[in-house]
């Protein structure tokens, strides 16, 4: 079915002279740092919004479950292989 479409617009005059812009309209700039927050991809890194379900980098799907596993801080492994070794010595030295 056709849409009826109102023709009667005036489009093609000039305008009116009279029109004066106020402040608000001559100070307007866009506020940059109110983008759409990012995050990492915890797959490849690429900074992606928040609210992204996959990474348009890796494709791969962003849920906690998902996530790769991450690593251990080095102190810990070597603080337990220092006790490891202790426990050693004392037994056996």
């Amino acid at each position: 079915m056709p849409r009826r479409v109102d023709t009667g617009d005036d489009w093609d005059e000039e305008p009116d002279g009279d029109w004066v812009p106020d402040d608000e309209e001559l100070d307007f700039s866009p506020d940059v740092g109110d983008d759409d927050p990012t995050m990492p991809c915890p797959h490849c890194g690429a900074s992606i919004h928040d609210e992204s379900e996959q990474c348009p980098s890796c494709g791969k799907y962003i849920s906690v479950e998902d996530a790769p596993p991450s690593r251990k801080p080095w102190w810990i492994v070597l603080g337990a292989i220092l006790c490891l070794y202790a426990v050693y010595r004392w037994t056996f030295g």
